[in-house]
């Protein structure tokens, strides 16, 4: 069966020589053929699947048991995948032992148009041997969408690190083979810049922003968190620039989130 099998193969490839078993024996399980002067050989399988169950299980347990909702990844509706945020991120390099370097790989710089644009490479390195675990890719420029009605030249350094943690997510999704779990980031919603345009209406009022400052405040959350659920949700980047819906409909959330949180807080306690 197996010799009919390469036969097949070979005749596939459009080989005219037949492959010689006495002259090429199996090694480590591997079959080499020969056929136009290539050599192909079928990979194996490393690992097995009850072990490839038990490290998905175990990343599933993670996710559930110590990531929180609304800093480390955020849900959107309509969308069964949840987005990794940069301290989910951070927080799965930190249990899988990876250390990271960030490398520009290409930058456009126009001063006198105001055309920023960067690429960023994120390296994950694992701590424990220094062997690269993976690689990952991260571009932003001043021209998109989210940055129109900002002056491009205050923005600089919001858009390198907007790359930087494109390419940092990107490498730990391909590092912890979380792709399953998590969605690569917020442009994978398309339905945030509709949000932003049904929103319509008058500017959030200053009492709102204040609320939203508060409430932040109390909950201990990051400002770029804040900053990535505005965006995914309603496609700004500042608070000034929700209308008064959105705000309103902002605080809310924030509100079920500050008491999902308490509650949380007081189960651990008891």
């Amino acid at each position: 069966m197996l010799m009919q099998l390469i036969k097949n193969l070979n005749l596939l490839k459009g080989g005219e020589k037949h492959m010689e078993t006495s002259k090429h024996p199996l090694k480590n399980n591997i079959v080499p053929f020969f056929g136009n002067g290539e050599i192909v050989s079928l990979p194996n399988i490393v690992v097995s699947s009850s072990e490839s169950k038990r490290r998905i299980e175990e990343l599933q347990t993670f996710v559930e048991e110590v990531m929180v909702k609304g800093v480390d990844y955020g849900l959107v509706d309509g969308f069964s995948k949840p987005t990794l945020l940069k301290p989910g991120a951070e927080k799965l390099c930190d249990v899988f032992g990876f250390s990271k370097t960030a490398d520009v790989v290409n930058r456009i710089e126009q001063w006198d148009s105001g055309i920023f644009a960067y690429e960023v490479k994120m390296t994950l390195i694992r701590k424990d041997n220094g062997l690269v675990e993976a690689e990952g890719l991260g571009s932003c420029n001043s021209r998109e969408s989210s940055f129109q009605q900002q002056d491009p030249y205050t923005i600089v350094n919001t858009v390198l690190k907007m790359a930087k943690k494109r390419a940092l997510i990107d490498a730990v999704l391909s590092a912890t083979r979380s792709s399953g779990i998590f969605t690569q980031d917020i442009e994978d919603f398309p339905q945030a810049k509709t949000k932003a345009i049904k929103g319509g209406g008058e500017q959030a009022t200053k009492a709102q922003l204040q609320k939203i400052f508060r409430i932040v405040n109390e909950m201990d959350m990051p400002t770029d968190v804040a900053k990535e659920l505005m965006k995914m949700t309603f496609g700004v980047e500042r608070s000034t620039q929700l209308t008064k819906k959105q705000a309103s409909d902002f605080i809310q959330d924030l509100l079920v989130l500050k008491e999902v949180r308490t509650m949380d807080e007081q189960i651990h306690i008891d």
